[in-house]
């Protein structure tokens, strides 16, 4: 009988699968290879192989990740992508779980665009509320562009083709490499300081996206953003597209498009002038017609032939107004006189003269009784005053002293009898004008009525 346990399929498989758990390195991988077997699934997520030309790796990126893809995987395509190794239990092979895909090559300088595009836009950079209008008929114009390329011999030929009574200044940059960023900004802020430009062309011909990245950079997004002048971007061919591009107040596909939207046409101008000649002709002569047979028509009108009338009710109108306008006017007047008359009898009885004087009156006999008031509480005060220091007089204590009589202390307490002292006591005796320290030497108990002391 063997001795050996077997193991499930499924326990074995969550045994590998928990080995692949505790392993670190495999929880975050970077993998680059080719796309192949890619497949879309209805409900999000993307299944394909990735591969080298020693071996293949089953991989998914579910739809939570995928929605964030810039663009659509496909067979054939080299790729970059990060993600974690595990095991998928139901078909117990390993296999790659995407997070991020990005394409091998141009995946770094996509991912940059699509970094910076998504800031800009939160920031609002590209909201159609802050583009400035570029002007109908303008005067100067300003392009941005380098001196040697054939967009400049472009923009200048169809600027002078189209409107050449416009002046076009031209700030030479550095379009292409590291430093092209840093001119173009440069040249931005010299256009910006000169008050008569107004609008800008900023861009340069067609190129790898490399070579057109200096437009994908953020300082000229944001100097473009800046800008007090209306910007055009014409940055490569029409399928080109750029960070400047969604910033300008105007993008244009190609720089002969973009010197054709910042100018009109002299001959779309000129059919426009004759237009709108023809158009002035025309309403000038049916103006004219309309108002002569205006005219015609008033001057054989039966109002104008017999004009009084037109104002003869109004005449009567006037006349009868008029006439209830007096009849009111002399009844208002009676009214105020009778209400004067009644005003002034009442006024003559009760005379402001006559008022004063019976107050003055009343005032006077009260200031007498007031007076004989205050005197007299002032004399009962007075001889209640005096006989209250009658009595104090008489209670005060030092009064009773100018007849002979003092006053004993022992230790501050009154000595009211002899038990209040011993012996050898020390007292003071409070006399009328002064005080005397004694010691008692004896004391003597003496009977009721008796005046002597010892």
């Amino acid at each position: 009988m063997s001795t050996h346990t077997y193991l499930t399929v499924k326990a074995l498989t969550k045994y590998i699968k928990r080995k692949f758990d505790a392993d670190t390195h495999l929880r975050d991988v970077y993998v680059k290879g080719e796309l192949s077997n890619v497949k879309v699934h209805t409900s999000g997520h993307i299944y394909f192989t990735l591969k080298d030309d020693a071996a293949r790796l089953t991989s998914v990126m579910f739809a939570m990740n995928a929605r964030s893809l810039k663009f659509r995987p496909e067979n054939g395509m080299n790729v970059l992508v990060r993600g974690d190794i595990n095991v998928f239990e139901a078909a117990g092979q390993y296999q790659l779980y995407a997070s991020t895909i990005q394409p091998d090559g141009i995946g770094e300088l996509f991912l940059a665009y699509e970094q910076l595009k998504k800031k800009l836009e939160q920031e609002g950079l590209f909201h159609p509320g802050r583009k400035k209008q570029i002007p109908l008929f303008p005067k100067k114009i300003g392009v941005i562009t380098s001196k040697t390329g054939a967009a400049i011999r472009d923009i200048l030929t169809t600027l002078e083709r189209r409107y050449p009574i416009s002046e076009v200044l031209v700030f030479s940059s550095i379009v292409q490499g590291p430093q092209a960023a840093p001119s173009i900004v440069k040249s931005i802020e010299q256009a910006n300081s000169m008050e008569d430009i107004d609008v800008l062309i900023v861009g340069r011909g067609g190129g790898s996206i490399e070579d057109l990245w200096a437009f994908n950079e953020e300082q000229v997004a944001r100097a473009i953003a800046n800008s007090r002048i209306p910007i055009i971007s014409a940055v490569g061919h029409e399928t080109d597209t750029t960070i400047a591009d969604f910033v300008s107040d105007l993008r244009a596909p190609t720089p002969t498009a973009a010197a054709e939207m910042a100018v009109p046409s002299k001959e779309n101008l000129l059919k426009n002038i004759l237009a709108y000649q023809s158009a002035c002709l025309n309403l000038v002569s049916k103006r004219l017609n309309d108002e002569k047979n205006r005219f015609n028509r008033a001057i054989h009108s039966p109002v104008l032939a017999t004009p009084e009338k037109l104002y003869r009710p109004f005449i009567e109108r006037y006349v009868r107004v008029e006439q209830q306008l007096q009849r009111e006017t002399n009844r208002l007047v009676r009214d105020k006189e009778r209400i004067y008359t009644q005003v002034q009898s009442r006024f003559m009885q009760q005379s402001p003269l006559k008022l004063i004087e019976t107050h003055q009156k009343s005032v006077q006999t009260l200031t007498n009784q007031l007076n004989q008031v205050t005197i007299s509480s002032f004399e009962k005060n007075r001889q209640k005053f005096l006989g209250s220091i009658r009595t104090l007089e008489a209670l005060n204590p030092l009064k009773i002293m100018d007849r002979g009589y003092s006053i004993t202390y022992h230790e501050g307490k009154l000595v009211k009898t002899v038990a209040d002292v011993e012996v050898g006591d020390h007292i003071f005796v409070t006399l009328q004008d002064g005080r005397v320290e004694a010691i008692v030497q004896n004391t003597e108990v003496s009977m009721r009525g008796d005046q002597s002391n010892g």
